[in-house]
């Protein structure tokens, strides 16, 4: 019966292993803040258009809510935002009794928040060395560990022109101690694209210049001893879209204040009602009105895959794309994200390119991001955790 057992487990594991690269080979991977698909096309991106002449070029479908945190926390397990916890920017603990919020230091910085095994922790507990400047819960304790190398976004701040150095100190450090993966994060164009809007000049300036950026790292890499063994890959967490004071939806003149506790004003907004009762009067009043959809908890469409965590609001309501739901417009910013992860402003363009990738191939659907987890996995040779992704849905651009 024992031999019967270990023979089915090998069985297992023997498929990923057989499609698995090579551990001879290194990965980067850069995360762009807001990178909504399109830019990559319309706006004056050389080195992005060299990426799909050489490598590979694709578009991401965001999971929902199509927002900064969770996304880049799915990135890095494989799981969407309702299974690994981080479900919006903002929300309500409800056993604690706080509120988690990306602004807060003493909340985000919580490892009990961050479940699911992120990728850094998956290679790094089968031998591979991991590396992270300034990736979303990496600087955040989960199982008691962090990546083998690490900065806090927080205390540690670097110019992006900082970011490519140290990305090349890590490639550069003795063999023994060489990181296989690095991940890195850069602000832009999602901080541009919320000020001035997707389409406004200085989003485009901002997104030319980190291209220009991404370039001379590119050239950087390939100049070191390993550089021929390097697979750099560029994406991001979510698309941008226009939004306008105008196109609000005003809170305090559709529910009574008294059946609600508290929301997060955020997109899709989590409203928590002041008692049971009132869950049932808040979804029904806000059947109907324009621009918004609104669900119980657990009773969200199945293709959101949002709605039942511990923490999720009793109602979420989601706006149409370029509205907001709230008890003030946002009279400062032109860009914003958070809508329906299939919206096509929400989508998210990915460019990679490197020794485990084909050549000049433009993939003709978009895949989720959670597989990012399995492929990631795949290129360092590792075997991944349980995850929503699926190594199948991106094995066409590889070799």
């Amino acid at each position: 019966m024992r031999r019967l057992i270990y023979i089915l487990l090998l069985m297992a594991v023997m498929p990923w292993q057989a499609w698995a690269a090579s551990r001879d080979h290194y990965t980067v991977i850069i995360s762009l803040d807001g990178l909504r698909w399109d830019y990559l096309d319309t706006y004056d991106v050389p080195f992005m258009q060299q990426l799909a002449r050489e490598g590979v070029k694709a578009v991401m479908q965001p999971s929902f809510p199509s927002k900064t945190f969770p996304n880049h926390y799915t990135l890095a397990t494989g799981l969407v935002p309702d299974h690994h916890g981080i479900i919006s920017n903002t929300f309500w603990d409800r056993e604690r009794g706080v509120e988690f919020s990306l602004g807060n230091k003493e909340t985000r910085s919580k490892g009990y928040y961050y479940g699911g095994d992120p990728i850094w922790l998956t290679a790094k507990h089968q031998g591979v060395k991991t590396a992270t400047v300034f990736w979303v819960g990496s600087d955040v304790t989960i199982n008691g560990e962090h990546p083998t190398y690490w900065r806090d976004y927080q205390t540690q701040q670097l110019d992006f022109q900082g970011r490519v150095e140290e990305i090349l100190r890590l490639l550069s450090m003795p063999e023994k101690d060489r990181p296989h993966l690095v991940m890195a994060y850069f602000e832009e164009p999602d901080r541009s694209g919320h000020n001035y809007g997707p389409l406004h000049r200085l989003t485009r300036r901002a997104m030319e210049d980190v291209d220009r950026l991404l370039s001379l790292l590119w050239a950087r890499i390939q100049m070191l001893p390993i550089g021929s063994e390097v697979n750099l890959i560029i994406t991001g967490d979510h698309g941008m879209t226009s939004v306008d004071p105008k196109r609000f939806v005003d809170i305090d003149n559709v529910l009574p204040a008294h059946w609600y506790a508290r929301f997060c004003n955020d997109y899709p907004t989590l409203i928590y009602a002041s008692a049971p009762q009132f869950i049932d009067s808040i979804c029904n009043a806000l059947q109907g009105v324009d621009h918004i959809r609104a669900w119980k908890r657990g009773e969200l469409p199945a293709y959101l895959n949002y709605g039942t965590n511990k923490n999720m609001g009793d109602v979420v309501v989601l706006p149409d794309v370029g509205w907001l739901f709230a008890d003030k417009p946002s009279e400062k910013q032109r860009g914003s994200h958070g809508f329906d992860h299939m919206a096509a402003d929400m989508q998210v363009g990915f460019r990679a390119i490197g020794p485990d990738f084909k050549v000049g191939y433009e993939k003709p659907d978009r895949f989720r991001n959670v597989c990012i987890y399995p492929l990631l996995c795949y290129l360092l040779g590792v075997t991944p955790s349980p995850n929503d992704g699926s190594l199948d849905e991106v094995r066409d651009m590889l070799r």
